[in-house]
């Protein structure tokens, strides 16, 4: 009963290695080269077999999936700004389509695709979304988002076919968000002090250790061609902003600035990236726009079938807080 896991030592990805592993599962935790193996360091040998790879070889997929009985797919680029995108649409669209034809070939009995929240579309007012709506967000939408609703749609295509379940996660907090994903820095933002005051807008929080449980309840529970939102708590940015500095013991931002304001900001942020630091950018204008429109979902679903579980939401950003810190990175 081998479970394989691309993106295997990121955020999500190493957190769902090690709840199959306490679930006594083998693991084949999937590489790519030159990726980071400190979240998977410290796990037991006996239990842990490597395999670097890259989720666009077709070859290289084939021979990593040999054997696995389950496969979980989270290889993806997670970033808001690159100077050169083609690199997420290589990872997050070829990279999908690669690993899903390989594990087709490899008679895999079932795969767990981990697309994302920005995926599902968004319903009016703030009112929350479920799996029903459909992607309406192309105004706002970056890279990133783009490509995960493509690769989504790609994975819903081929689960015509093949035993594909697709999960949703919304914005997982907690430890070991070593890159970090553009979802720790608004943590680290606000640890460091760089954020001045608070615009309108929210969005739907979740422990990156439910989201990992979700995923494995998705491979044994899950229906195929179906998706699961994996989501818990639908939050106001300054309501998040605020929580952040409590638990952290900062200084909370208590200015109100207009959405226009922040995304202004955004704006001469990704201008300086895009022609003079090329560097990321703390927030882009499509980031920001997003956060605006109140990004809420609705997990019933998963709830039902998945039974996705719900921890407050303080104890999360705790142990993101703390893990930060311990790293040096706040």
């Amino acid at each position: 009963m081998i479970a394989a896991v691309s993106g295997a030592g990121g955020f999500i990805g190493s957190a769902v290695v090690r709840r199959l592993i306490a679930d006594g599962r083998k693991v084949r935790v999937l590489l790519e080269p030159s990726a980071s193996t400190r979240n998977l360091d410290d796990l037991p040998a006996s239990q842990i077999e490597r395999v670097t790879v890259d989720v666009c070889d077709y070859d290289g997929m084939a021979r990593a999936l040999d054997g696995a009985s389950a496969y979980y797919h989270l290889a993806a680029v997670y970033k808001l700004w690159l100077p050169d995108p083609s690199l997420i649409y290589r990872v997050n669209i070829e990279g999908t389509t690669t690993s899903l034809l390989a594990a087709g070939a490899a008679g895999v009995k079932k795969i767990v695709y981990t697309s994302s929240i920005a995926a599902v579309g968004l319903r009016e007012g703030g009112v929350p979304s479920d799996e029903t709506v459909d992607f309406n967000l192309y105004d706002v939408a970056n890279e990133y988002i783009l490509t995960k609703m493509l690769s989504e749609r790609i994975a819903l295509s081929f689960a015509k076919t093949l035993p594909i379940v697709v999960v949703n996660p919304a914005f997982p907090f907690g430890s070991r968000d070593i890159a970090p994903t553009p979802t720790g820095k608004i943590v680290l933002s606000i640890l460091r002090g760089e954020v001045p005051g608070t615009t309108p807008g929210g969005f739907c929080a979740i422990d990156v250790e439910d989201v990992a449980a979700a995923h494995v309840a998705a491979e044994t529970k899950g229906r195929v061609g179906e998706r699961y939102i994996l989501g818990d708590h639908n939050i106001t940015f300054r309501d998040f902003v605020h929580l952040v500095a409590e638990v952290a013991g900062v200084k909370k931002p208590m200015l109100r600035l207009p959405g226009w304001l922040g995304a202004g900001a955004a704006v001469g942020m990704e201008l300086w990236s895009d022609y003079v630091s090329h560097t990321e950018p703390r927030a882009t204008y499509r980031s920001i726009a997003y956060l605006q429109l109140n990004a809420f979902f609705d997990s019933s679903k998963a709830r039902r079938e998945l039974d996705l579980g719900s921890r407050p939401l303080a104890p999360s950003i705790e142990r993101a807080v703390r893990w930060f810190r311990e790293s040096g990175q706040a």
